[in-house]
């Protein structure tokens, strides 16, 4: 089970990627579903700096190593970090809904299609509260923290300090994050504290390392039985396809899903960029047909894809047990 909260503090700005796949946004420098920085970062930085310090060996790493995330958090309540609200929570300024099962069927309990959720995330420790109990706590819920601005940078020539043409500008996806927020990521191993580069345009952050404690182990281990939801993107299938929940035949499967479109991801395994391919986005539901009565951190790595490292050690579709009213 994960032991270790690793939070990234950002000196200034981060930036965001140039998207997997060529899109409308990324072709004007909005790259936002790029942010925060997905695990394998984190797992990457983790190797780099093990190859200096070797405190283990590259081997045991490439076998025990899991990091899941991104969250976010207040720096100064960090283990009650921030996870993606389930889709079957809608919680707006003016009001709240949430969807539940009846005779097979999916439906709202305000039956107001027009009403759009305000705010995308929640406590860790208020994993278990419906809508309302949630907006009568308002500290609980937050959207997100960032805001994304773009800006033009000089492609600098790589023997000299000046630009490779006369117009040798691009434009930069760039992220500001409050100074009293940062990245939150749960981790096998621990990274020392210090500053490092992260996430590409090699600008600085601060990391720190605490152990986990139980005001997120508690949820994290309690198993799932019909419901779930995602708190990170789930990638299941092949490097040429793509499905919405594992494939294996022990995994029992889904009755009902609450889900949106997928969203692109592709993972780098060492030096080189795998195929593209897509992902279920976190907030997800998933009811099963039959009980699963496992941990996330049970399920068999046989369940996830492999490209250089199993997806699962890159916190591949980490869930938590929800409950749905009107489950058969």
């Amino acid at each position: 089970m994960f032991k270790y909260l690793i939070s990234i503090n950002p000196l200034g700005f981060m930036y965001g990627s140039s998207g997997a796949f060529l899109s409308p946004e990324n072709l004007v420098g909005r790259s936002g579903t790029k942010f925060p920085p997905e695990a394998a970062t984190l797992s990457g930085l983790i190797f780099s700096i093990n190859k200096i310090q070797q405190s283990f060996t590259q081997d045991e790493l490439r076998e025990n190593l899991v990091v899941a995330g991104a969250f976010w958090a207040k720096r100064n309540h960090k283990q009650n970090f921030y996870v993606p609200i389930p889709w079957h929570k809608i919680i707006a300024e003016k009001d709240v809904d949430e969807w539940y099962l009846e005779s097979g069927e999916w439906q709202r309990e305000q039956r107001d299609d027009k009403l759009e959720p305000d705010y995308q995330w929640q406590t860790i420790s208020t994993w278990k509260h419906n809508a309302k109990a949630l907006k009568n706590t308002k500290t609980s819920v937050a959207a997100n923290p960032w805001k994304f601005t773009s800006f033009l940078h000089p492609d600098i020539q790589q023997q000299q300090r000046c630009v490779k043409n006369k117009d040798g500008l691009f434009l930069e996806n760039a992220v500001q994050i409050p100074d009293d927020t940062c990245l939150i990521y749960l981790s096998t191993y621990p990274i020392e504290n210090g500053w490092y580069s992260f996430g590409g345009e090699n600008h600085i952050v601060e990391i720190e390392c605490d152990p986990l404690k139980d005001i997120a182990l508690d949820i994290l281990n309690k198993p799932i039985e019909r419901a779930f939801a995602l708190i990170v993107p789930g990638v299941w299938g092949s490097t040429r396809f793509s499905y919405r929940y594992p494939q294996h035949q022990d995994f029992p499967k889904p009755k009902w899903m609450l889900t949106d479109k997928p969203i692109p991801y592709r993972y780098r395994a060492k030096k080189q960029l795998g195929r593209g391919r897509y992902a279920v986005p976190a907030g997800s539901v998933f009811v099963l047909e039959k009980p699963l009565n496992q941990t996330w951190w049970e399920w068999d790595k046989a369940w996830f894809p492999t490209e250089g490292i199993s997806l699962k050690q890159m916190g591949c579709g980490l869930c938590l047990p929800i409950e749905v009213k009107g489950i058969e």
